[in-house]
């Protein structure tokens, strides 16, 4: 009966240090990666069943702890035997958090995952029932461990934002996924100025009125920019006698950025050059758009900011609506 005291007392100890093992992952998130088959079955059952198993190893070692005592009285008899249960009853979670029993009960357990999962398998909802009743049920706790998993919670509407919060949220978490083509002024609506033009007063009282701050300069055509012409620098130019040419005031400083290029590329880009427009192209260096600071903004706190310059509010819009016959002679071919 001694031996059998020992026994019962180590896979008390044993069972009662076991911790089931678990990833750190949501299973949201366990089961994205699933989808994906970037996740083992077992680890996703590992995650699915980690309070179940926690469960059975309370059971077990109740029963354990309820079986030591009559165990220990025939073996010791009453005294020693009631004093024996009742210290190993009291210290018992103390020793199987020491490290050898630590070391034992997860190599026990190494062991006999495979037929606990099954277990917990083929008896969940009973177990699951079990697991309610339990203080250490899960909380309820929303846990997020994924940018996928945040912007799902965030379409269900689970946690309470404010609607600009949750705009706000939306639009930084699809930022570096955007390209720049989503939000760049299509070539169709931009409105550019040739570097021979004169800045005279017919000129300049049309630049105004389109309502624009920057204008890309070209040499010939639009697939040739070579400068960049500001409002603010025509302030200081007379129109009225010794007309300046558009390449005398213009920036010659142009920057170009890649169409597919991201939108957290392009911020940085931004921040680097001081620029406030690039001009987009293709793989072929045609232009295929412009991008400002503006639009990138826009799109990072997914708000519209009014500037006072821009007449239009969303130039793509105004891209579909006024095709400006394009590439249309009379005998076009669409093959």
């Amino acid at each position: 009966m001694i031996t059998l005291t020992i026994v019962v007392t180590l896979l008390l100890l044993i069972i009662s240090g076991i911790e089931p093992v678990r990833s750190k992952r949501s299973a949201f998130e366990n089961n994205r990666l699933s989808r994906q088959g970037k996740i083992s079955s077992i680890d996703l059952s590992r995650d699915s069943q980690y309070y179940n198993v926690l469960a059975i190893r309370r059971i077990l070692s109740a029963l354990l702890l309820v079986s030591l005592v009559p165990v220990a009285i025939s073996a010791f008899g009453w005294l020693w035997g009631v004093v024996l249960g009742g210290i190993v009853a009291l210290e018992y979670q103390v020793l199987a958090d020491t490290k050898p029993i630590s070391y034992l009960s997860a190599k026990f357990y190494g062991l006999v995952e495979p037929y606990v999962l099954k277990f917990c398998d083929k008896f969940r909802r009973p177990i699951t029932l079990l697991v309610a009743s339990q203080s250490s049920q899960p909380s309820g706790d929303i846990v997020i461990s994924s940018k996928d998993e945040l912007k799902s919670v965030l379409k269900k509407g689970t946690i309470p934002l404010s609607s600009l919060e949750k705009t706000l949220l939306s639009s930084t978490l699809n930022f570096e996924t955007r390209a720049v083509s989503e939000i760049m002024t299509p070539k169709s609506v931009i409105e550019s100025i040739d570097h021979n033009e004169l800045l005279g007063p017919i000129l300049l009282d049309e630049l105004h009125k389109t309502g624009h701050s920057r204008f890309p300069v070209t040499a010939g055509d639009i697939d040739h920019v070579v400068g960049i012409l500001y409002v603010r620098d025509l302030l200081v130019v007379d129109g009225t006698k010794n007309s300046k040419k558009v390449s005398q005031v213009m920036d010659e400083e142009v920057c170009f950025i890649h169409e597919d290029q991201d939108l957290a590329h392009a911020l940085k880009a931004f921040i680097k050059t001081e620029k406030l427009l690039f001009i987009v192209v293709n793989s072929y260096r045609e232009t295929v758009g412009l991008i400002t600071l503006e639009d990138v903004i826009e799109a990072l706190i997914g708000q519209k900011i009014n500037d006072e310059f821009e007449q239009h509010t969303d130039l793509r819009a105004v891209a579909a609506q006024n095709i400006r016959a394009n590439n249309s002679p009379n005998k076009a071919n669409n093959v």
